[in-house]
Parts: structure tokens; sequence; C-alpha cells
């Protein structure tokens, strides 16, 4: 008798205990999908980056359960072509391979390595235009030299023109004022030979006059 009510209740109880350790277990995985970090939205086309991690596995369909087709390394730039499924993006990488990835691990932003190279190739860009620059200088500063020089001759010139201007402009005005007094003279003159001429005529008929009157 007593068996028999020990029994039932030892089962139960253990089934209690069962469900309550289930519930748990399961409850972390619960809370974890619920925190998991919602991805980027990247969509099909765009152009982007691995984040700086080490590296992260590609695999062959939007979720861990695919098959593992390799690892593509942190800071590689990557096509996205399609788009989030299952918290994954298809991607073609730097070799050509087509893989699925973790959405949160792409990003629009280059990583440190890609920024490291970009910088790397900035700065041996501006070096090679600073030494083209620097071979040209001898060039340029004979061109420079050269304006100079050309810039003083032509100063020199424009000098000795307005100089000789100056001159014919007096010439002209001297050889006018020169003709001015010529002809006043030549008036002059004219105007007095007239007179006199007329003295001479007006003494000559008032002679004239006597004599007849005689």
């Amino acid at each position: 008798m007593l068996n028999r009510i020990v029994l039932p209740t030892l089962l139960v109880l253990c089934s209690h205990f069962a469900v309550a350790q289930t519930e748990e277990t399961q409850s972390p995985v619960e809370e974890a999908t619920t925190t998991e970090t919602v991805p980027s939205s990247i969509q099909a086309g765009d152009a982007a980056y691995i984040v700086d991690n080490l590296f992260i596995y590609m695999h062959s369909g939007p979720g861990k359960n695919y098959r593992i087709l390799g690892s593509v390394d942190a800071g590689t730039a990557i096509s996205v072509i399609s788009n989030e499924q299952n918290e994954f993006i298809q991607i073609i990488d730097d070799k050509g391979r087509e893989a699925w990835v973790e959405a949160k691990f792409v990003s629009r932003e280059p990583g440190l390595s890609q920024q490291l190279t970009q910088a790397k190739e900035a700065l041996e860009n501006s070096q090679s235009e600073i030494n083209s620059l620097r071979d040209q200088l001898p060039t340029l500063q004979q061109a420079n030299n050269d304006l100079r020089a050309e810039n003083q001759r032509l100063q020199q010139s424009i000098t000795e023109l307005q100089t000789a201007l100056n001159e014919q402009q007096q010439a002209n005005i001297n050889k006018k004022q020169k003709a001015q007094h010529l002809l006043l003279s030549y008036g002059a003159a004219i105007a007095l030979a007239g007179l006199l001429f007329g003295v001479i005529l007006t003494l000559l008929l008032s002679r004239r006059k006597r004599y007849d009157g005689w």
C-alpha cells in the first residue's frame, strides 16, 4: 500500500524537476536569440567589406548549418549579390568565390587593413607626384627666369618706344609752331610790302597830279 502511494509521488516530482531543468537550459538560448545583433541593411549590388575580425567562415547557404566553403580575411573587399536571408548575405570575395557569410560581419565601411592599404597607395601617389614636380622644378625655374628676362626686355622696349614717341610728338609740335611763325612772317611781310606799295603808289600819283596841274 505504501509503495503505491510513494512511487507515483516520486514520479510526479521527477517530472516537475526535469521540466524545470529543460526550461532553465532553454532560456539562455532564447535570450541569446532575442539579443542577437541585427545586421546592417546592405542590399544586393552594394560594395562592402568584411569587418575587422581575424577571419570569418563562408557557407554554401544562408545559415551555419550549411557546408563551410572556406574563410575570408578581415578587411577584404567584397560584392554583395543578394539581400539578407536568415541573417546571412551572399557575397563574391576578392578571389571570385560565391558564398554566404553572416551579415553582421559585413560593412559598407572599409576595415582598418583596407584603410591602411588605401592610405599607403595615397602616400605613394603623393610621393610620386612630389618627385615629378621636383624633377620639373629646374625646367620651371629656367622658364621663370626666361620669362622675367623677356619681361624686362619688353619693359625696356616700351620705355624706348615711349621716349621716341614723345620726341616725335615734340618735334611735330615744334614743326607746327615753326610753320605757324613762318606763315605769320610771310603774312606780315606781304602786308608790309602792300603797305609800302600803297604808300609809294600814293606818292607817285600825288606827284603826277601836281605835274599835271602845272
